[in-house]
């Protein structure tokens, strides 16, 4: 297959460009805005491009059999920079796709649109999102509802994807780990909250094995729900002489789910191994061998990233 990854050079493209590479079953180019990034230096073929510019973008979509599509402002505080350019780039461009291309579409949602709910959740629990981004992505999957498309709600993603792209700090196991490698504490407001996590491998192996299935509709993907509290106890377990603080008080994002991920099981054999623990450690691992040069550069946050420079948003 001619496979095309929109948003291939962003975090979980790394580690999606990285199995093409290893697997060479299907020819592959990346379509990146380079929003994060002054070089794309892989050895793939590449097109500089934003998703808004419909024209270049045509031109990839009569090329490709199958389109992975990771292109996004992710993340509630990334999106409320700019919630009219985060529907723009989260939403209405996935309609545009929906009425330009009738190939495989493997499209990344996300667990937040569960929002605050009790109980397992599963794709036909309601809905209830509570940031644009999660209402962008929300409304991008009804665009897909009637296409060749299979949708992962995504729980939320750690870890180490490849060796160029870059890390996020913004993700809650990425952060912990940071905070305990930087500061040798971690405060947890509240605790208990659950999150649904998964390592960032595991979701890219789930999109290669279904860029040639029949499957399509909406799938949760996750290793496994966790309390906040419960995740502080195993990043200090990867340390020594980290201390947790637990404060009785809520933190500013408000979402609580948990989900079950037994239609993916069923359907695909869906069956992440990367554990929460052998994520934290590679992380650690990282940051020890000093191969992040200034930790508190804004480039590995989001919304600082975002609201510090608007890099391609205009």
């Amino acid at each position: 297959m001619k496979v095309l990854v929109v948003g291939g050079a962003g975090y979980l493209g790394g580690a999606v460009t990285d199995f093409l590479l290893k697997q060479k079953e299907h020819q592959f180019r990346v379509y990146d805005a380079l929003m994060y990034e002054n070089q794309y230096r892989k050895p793939v073929d590449f097109v500089l491009g934003d998703i808004r510019d419909h024209e270049k973008l045509l031109d990839q979509l009569k090329w490709a059999d199958a389109i992975v599509w990771l292109a996004a402002l992710v993340g509630d505080g990334a999106c409320a920079v700019n919630p009219e350019i985060s529907v723009e780039i989260n939403q209405e461009s996935v309609k545009w796709l929906s009425e330009n291309f009738d190939g495989r579409i493997i499209f990344m949602s996300t667990c937040s649109v569960y929002g605050a709910q009790d109980g397992i959740l599963d794709e036909s629990s309601p809905t209830n999102p509570l940031s644009v981004y999660a209402v962008t992505k929300l409304g991008a999957e009804e665009y897909l509802k009637n296409k060749n498309a299979i949708i992962f709600r995504l729980g939320t993603l750690f870890g180490l994807g490849d060796e160029f792209s870059r890390i996020r700090l913004d993700l809650v196991v990425n952060t912990m780990t940071f905070k305990a490698f930087t500061e040798g504490a971690l405060k947890v407001f509240g605790g208990e909250q659950y999150r649904p996590l998964l390592h960032i491998r595991d979701a890219a192996q789930a999109i290669l094995t279904n860029l040639t299935t029949e499957h399509k509709g909406v799938y949760n993907l996750s290793l496994r729900n966790i309390k906040i509290s419960e995740l502080g106890q195993e990043v200090q377990d990867c340390f020594s002489n980290v201390k947790v603080e637990t404060v009785d008080m809520k933190f500013e994002d408000l979402r609580n789910y948990r989900v079950s991920t037994e239609k993916a099981i069923k359907t695909f054999g869906f069956d992440p191994k990367v554990t929460v623990k052998e994520g934290i450690l590679e992380l650690k691992k990282m940051l020890e061998e000093g191969r992040v040069k200034d930790l508190n550069n804004p480039l590995y946050i989001n919304q600082s990233y975002l609201s510090t420079f608007k890099p391609h948003i205009k």
